[in-house]
């Protein structure tokens, strides 16, 4: 049996999973929801979220990885102990990673299809009712967003087939070191726009009462989801990456690297977008229309805004089809540890279901737009949304750092072990406890508190009822992670 794939560089690994990291969240939701709650307020606790939240997920994913030499189809049966049911929460990771393709491909497909217009100039003398009335019409049209939505499948599964090394690797590098070119020059060109300034100081300047003003539990949810969101852990997503990583370096100086990376592609996002808005007095608090009506108008109002526009899609591609590429290779590694599958196999039975389960949320805003799934104005994508948002990722998330710290499961020593080995930034010892009983703690009680604000608009009872679905997630995972494994310990 040939041995498992590597990544040829330490860059490689890097910014692979730094695109699997960097993705529509941290452009398309971060600027957004900062200009929801007070600009730089926001960031502080985002970035604190980054650090006591997403970076000691984020070790574990890699550690688990790394020490099974597996992806999420095998890495607990491989370092769990034997006897133990760690392995039947495998497919929190599996479920989310296919909810998250669901609609994310078809998002996919809306940034190579606004790129494409942008090119062709067809967005170019459009008024403002002209270019809503573009997106509209997409949402409208099935047949033109499926098809773009398999240009992005395509593209995605084709890197995938090529291999780790040839495929992921190689396309992926060039895919983020574009990226990142094209966000300087944009970030650039917004920051000396007219009135730019403004933008700026709202961004760059904590204003603490417009997080009073939406609620403070309400604001810190929204920093905590989305360090969740846009490190995309809690899904295996990252723990493929670790497996295919050498043990010359230590894996908390590798989780700081691609931290730091999706962080700056996030700042930069804002830089692009919020002075830009604040140049043409557009709202930069105004939701998803931002990226697709607010920003097309900006745009249309710019010197060589035909250029800007296509740079700008043509960037969102990227962040997306990185994204896409980095969790098709989770699944496909899934299929092929599960099963023996040849990578072949595995890429052509996966375009398959893919292509498929990305339907639903397609039609969701046409022929089936009647259906609201989470109440009034909701559409399936906002279930698949909320499904991995809500609910997979962070208790995916409490899932991985349970298993890494609990003596029924990896056990802390282990973990601590394959975390350190190599050279680098060691993970703490003494950060056992916080990760013990601190950790899991605040992430069940921002879940719940997630459920609570998402639900109460929608009435007591609808709300106690979700509250209670809530609650059973967590039981489940509590219950497997405190009792598998104690009546072979008792015998």
């Amino acid at each position: 049996m040939a041995g498992r794939e590597k990544f040829a560089s330490r860059l490689g690994f890097i910014l692979v999973s730094a695109g699997c990291a960097v993705g529509i969240g941290n452009v398309w939701k971060f600027p957004y929801i900062c200009g929801m709650y007070g600009g730089a307020a926001f960031i502080v606790m985002y970035l604190a979220f980054l650090l006591v939240l997403g970076l000691p997920i984020l070790v574990c994913e890699f550690t688990m990885g790394r020490g099974s030499q597996l992806g999420m189809g095998k890495a607990f049966e491989k370092l769990e102990p034997k006897g133990t049911k760690w392995h039947s929460l495998k497919w929190i990771s599996i479920l989310g990673s296919f909810l998250l393709m669901m609609f994310y491909t078809m998002v996919g497909g809306w940034m190579l299809y606004y790129a494409y217009l942008e090119l062709t100039g067809k967005m170019t003398g459009l008024d403002a009712d002209g270019v809503a009335n573009v997106f509209s019409t997409m949402l409208s049209q099935p047949v033109t967003m499926g098809v773009w939505a398999l240009v992005a499948i395509i593209i995605s599964f084709g890197i995938c087939a090529l291999g780790v090394k040839n495929g992921v690797e190689k396309v992926t590098k060039v895919m983020m070191a574009f990226l990142i070119i094209l966000m300087i020059v944009l970030a650039v060109h917004s920051v000396f726009l007219p009135n730019a300034s403004e933008g700026i100081k709202f961004y760059l300047v904590p204003d603490f009462k417009n997080v009073v003003e939406n609620g403070i539990g309400t604001s810190v949810f929204a920093a905590m989801s989305h360090a969740f969101f846009t490190l995309s852990i809690g899904i295996g997503a990252m723990e493929i990456f670790g497996s295919y990583l050498d043990r010359k370096k230590r894996i908390t100086g590798e989780a700081v690297n691609i931290i730091l990376l999706d962080t700056f592609v996030a700042l930069m996002a804002g830089f692009i977008i919020i002075p830009a808005c604040f140049a043409f007095g557009v709202e930069p608090g105004a939701g998803p229309s931002l990226l697709f009506i607010t920003l097309p108008n900006v745009f249309n109002n710019m010197t060589g805004g035909r250029i800007w526009g296509t740079m700008f899609f043509v960037f969102m591609s990227f962040a997306a089809l990185s994204t896409i590429v980095a969790v098709f290779e989770n699944i496909i590694a899934a299929f092929i540890d599960m099963n023996g599958w040849s990578r072949k196999k595995s890429v052509g039975v996966n375009f398959v279901l893919i292509t498929v389960l990305s339907i639903p949320a397609i039609i969701g805003f046409n022929l089936l737009s009647k259906f609201q799934p989470l109440g009034e104005g909701s559409t399936i994508m906002d279930l698949e949304d909320f499904l991995v948002s809500y609910n997979l990722l962070p208790l995916g998330s409490l899932v991985f750092v349970l298993f890494c710290v609990r003596k029924n499961g990896w056990g802390f020593e282990n973990f601590l072990k394959e975390a350190n080995t190599g050279t680098g930034i060691k993970f703490p010892k003494w950060i056992r406890v916080y990760m013990q009983y601190i950790l899991p703690l605040i992430v069940c009680v921002i879940y719940l508190k997630g459920y609570y604000d998402f639900f109460i608009p929608q009435g007591k009872t609808t709300t106690i009822l979700w509250m209670c679905f809530a609650a059973a997630m967590l039981i489940v995972i509590f219950g497997i992670s405190i009792f598998t494994g104690r009546k072979k310990k008792n015998a």
